[in-house]
């Protein structure tokens, strides 16, 4: 059994593998593109990674390709409805990303709310200029109403650890009820939220779901947070919304077109910028490739965990 690994990803997970498996990881940071389709002939089992595109090109290198086990939640970097027709399958890493991603939401709500970013790079300029107790004013978390659009993994553990701060929960999710918070419809939760986070994979319902419109329904007073997949929001409008101060601020970990983030964005105070690092900690990152690795023992095993195609 061959398993090809595009990224240079922890390695403790794969000591004392079978035998009988060979695994092959990048000499440097990742495999090209290029790469890619010239090594994937020979191999089994694929080992992607949630940042890097796997196309119809690299699928159709995949001659004896049977499984994609993908480092992330996220799946929309895999043309996963190709993979299926070619009959490989793709699956995921939900579990190991929950708490990570949940915990850096809390982060940013928190740095959105108390200025946590802005000040930072202040003092270092204005100095004891800054200081003043009628300055530099944020928003409590206590008792304001946290609207989540998507309740998935992810969302719960946000909604759980936002409920330790005193925050009230609301949430939108198209299909499912989760008992002990308060389900509503979109426009509702966008206009009733003082802080909305974003927990919704991307495909083509979610793509700009948050749009000019549904800026316009929030509180001048509103925070949006997104970990989710940039393009669940249309980044131009929110620039826009930010820039005119229609809403108090946001604090994005993802964008559109990653890593190109839209210019005024980085003029912006009333914005934090993150590069992406939702799961980005040592223990997220060997949970990851641990959770990669079961998936794959599992779907050799016959029976498969974390199947999205």
């Amino acid at each position: 059994m061959k398993i090809l690994v595009t990224y240079d990803i922890p390695r403790e997970p794969f000591v004392n593998l079978p035998a009988d498996w060979k695994i092959t990881f990048p000499e440097g940071e990742k495999l090209s593109k290029e790469e890619i389709i010239r090594l994937l002939p020979e191999y089994d089992i694929l080992l992607a990674i949630f940042s890097r595109p796997i196309d119809k090109d690299m699928l159709d290198a995949g001659k004896k390709l049977q499984l994609i086990s993908n480092f992330g939640v996220g799946y929309n970097n895999i043309d996963i409805q190709y993979a299926r027709q070619k009959g490989i399958t793709v699956c995921n890493t939900p579990q190991s990303v929950c708490n990570p991603t949940a915990e850096l939401c809390m982060a940013l709500m928190l740095s959105a709310s108390r200025r946590v970013a802005e000040l930072d790079r202040r003092i270092r300029t204005e100095k004891e200029s800054l200081w003043g107790v009628m300055k530099n004013l944020g928003t409590d978390l206590y008792g304001k109403t946290l609207g989540i659009i998507g309740m998935g993994r992810i969302g719960q553990n946000v909604a759980r650890k936002a409920e330790a701060f005193g925050m009230k929960i609301v949430y939108y999710n198209r299909h499912t009820e989760i008992p002990g918070f308060k389900r509503t419809d979109l426009d509702s939760l966008l206009k009733e939220s003082d802080f909305i986070s974003l927990h919704t994979p991307l495909n083509d319902d979610s793509r700009h779901l948050i749009g000019s419109r549904e800026l316009g329904l929030m509180k001048k007073s509103a925070f949006i947070i997104n970990t989710a997949r940039g393009a669940v929001i249309d980044e131009a409008a929110l620039t826009e919304c930010l820039r005119k101060r229609t809403i108090r601020g946001a604090a994005l970990d993802v964008f559109e077109r990653e890593p190109h983030i839209t210019d005024e964005l980085y003029e912006l105070d009333n914005v934090v910028l993150l590069p992406h690092v939702g799961t980005a900690t040592i223990d997220g990152r060997i949970a990851m490739a641990e959770e990669a690795l079961t998936n794959i023992r599992n779907f050799l095993e016959g029976h498969p965990t974390n199947v999205v195609n």
